[in-house]
């Protein structure tokens, strides 16, 4: 009955589960002589907020020094407030099994001027190219009243919802509770299944009243191992995950909006016809590589009390492939977009006190800067009559359809420069 009062009290906490080094290398074992059932809890609320500048290229103008410029067009800012219900159950000695749902309270993003733009300068406003890339007529003339905006400024739009569901399965090789003379070392997967209802970029998400959805409709593989090893009142540790992403059922297409209006796409009338399939029009989620090397420190312990107070430093390094998918642009374009990749560099503080053997709170910051990448960086068709270039023509079967001539096209393209993610974390673990 204590137990269940406990597990009542972890649910209706508003606390997302985040990792400090005991996280890293812990798990739930069962049927162990001295701890026949283990059950965890983890409740935490986590804030990310990604900052960003988006310039895009420009040729020099007429009678200058050929080449390109970049124009700093906009502020970017994105925000995901969620909370991170998580689970995790003792199979077997040192087997364990988990289960992670998050509830997104907000996935926000907005889009300003900088300084150096306006509604009266920038290219986003003063556009005077179609899809197609052919040239809106009398357009040149006078952009400010006859051009086309690729989308409305400033803007914003607002998504939330129940997130993917995770399932996860862990096993620890080496534990040092069981043998001192080794590290614990786990290997584990965690599966994230498509059960988010599908994002679709093209629905207007800009009224705060009715919430856009956030599911990409992608399963994701991630492979980690985890190392860490006791040695006096310091932990270091290590982990290293690679994920796999798989389309799953019902994934969106950029062609499914081939009639929108606005329209998005250069050549819809390509789309399922040659090589451009749902498959290839649709979304590519990145491949990513993680690695954290960090030390937990342990300033104050009471073992007859389980009580302790632990600091955790950790240095951060992801890797995020290329692929077409939403980015920090999607929402404002409308549809998916393909990012080159780039990478993420930062580190992690973080605070954890146990008041018991079942009760833990953790507190922690992360800092994360993204390397320069561009936003807009759509292929503009495949060579299929083998004559070693693609036929740009309009009504070309060689064009992809997705490629759009507004933003895709080199000296057009969009980049995020600058950019930074912050994150705040407050979690509360139980044990049983």
């Amino acid at each position: 009955m204590h137990r269940l009062r406990a597990v009542l009290a972890a649910l209706t906490l508003g606390a997302p589960f985040a990792a400090s080094a005991a996280d890293i290398t812990r798990i739930a074992s069962s049927f162990e002589d001295d701890d026949p059932f283990d059950l965890f809890i983890d409740v935490g609320f986590e804030r990310t907020q990604t900052r960003a500048k988006i310039i895009r290229e420009q040729l020099a103008p007429v009678g200058s020094e050929p080449g390109r410029g970049d124009a700093a067009e906009l502020w970017y800012k994105g925000v995901d407030a969620r909370l991170n219900l998580r689970m995790a159950v003792g199979l077997y000695r040192d087997l364990e099994l988990s289960f992670l749902l998050p509830l997104v309270f907000q996935q926000n993003e907005r889009w300003d001027f900088t300084s150096q733009s306006s509604q009266e300068s920038s290219t986003i406003t003063n556009n005077c190219i179609n899809p197609d890339g052919s040239t809106i007529p009398g357009c040149l003339d006078d952009p400010q009243a006859n051009g086309v905006p690729l989308f409305g400024m400033p803007q914003e739009s607002f998504r939330g919802g129940l997130g993917n569901l995770h399932f996860g399965l862990a096993y620890a090789f080496f534990n040092q509770d069981k043998d001192v003379t080794k590290p614990t070392w786990i290997f584990g997967i965690d599966y994230e299944a498509p059960t988010a209802k599908q994002r679709d970029p093209s629905v207007d998400t800009t009224n705060s009243d009715d919430r856009g959805n956030i599911g990409d409709r992608v399963h994701k593989y991630q492979l980690y191992t985890s190392f860490s090893r006791r040695i006096g009142v310091a932990e270091p540790y290590f982990k290293a995950s690679y994920t796999i992403p798989v389309r799953g059922p019902v994934f969106y297409s950029n062609c499914d909006q081939r009639n929108a209006d606005p329209a998005t796409l250069g050549a819809p009338g390509n789309c399922g016809t040659g090589p451009w399939d749902r498959k290839e029009t649709g979304i590519k989620a990145p491949k990513m590589v993680g690695m954290i090397a960090g030390v937990e420190l342990v300033p104050f312990d009471r073992p007859q009390k389980h009580q302790k107070f632990t600091l955790d430093l950790r240095a951060i390094g992801n890797y995020v492939g290329a692929g077409r998918y939403h980015n920090e642009l999607s929402a404002a374009l409308r549809k998916l977009l393909t990012s080159e990749e780039y990478f993420q560099v930062g580190g992690m503080l973080g605070v954890t006190a146990s008041a018991s053997e079942s009760f833990k709170i953790r507190a922690g910051g992360t800092f994360l800067y993204n390397t320069d990448h561009t936003l807009t960086n759509e292929e503009l068709g495949k060579d299929l009559d083998g004559d070693g270039e693609i036929n740009a023509g309009l009504g070309s079967p060689e064009l992809n359809p997705t490629f759009d001539w507004r933003y895709d096209l080199v000296s057009r393209r969009f980049r995020a420069i600058g950019s930074t993610t912050f994150r705040f974390d407050l979690s509360a673990s139980f044990n049983f």
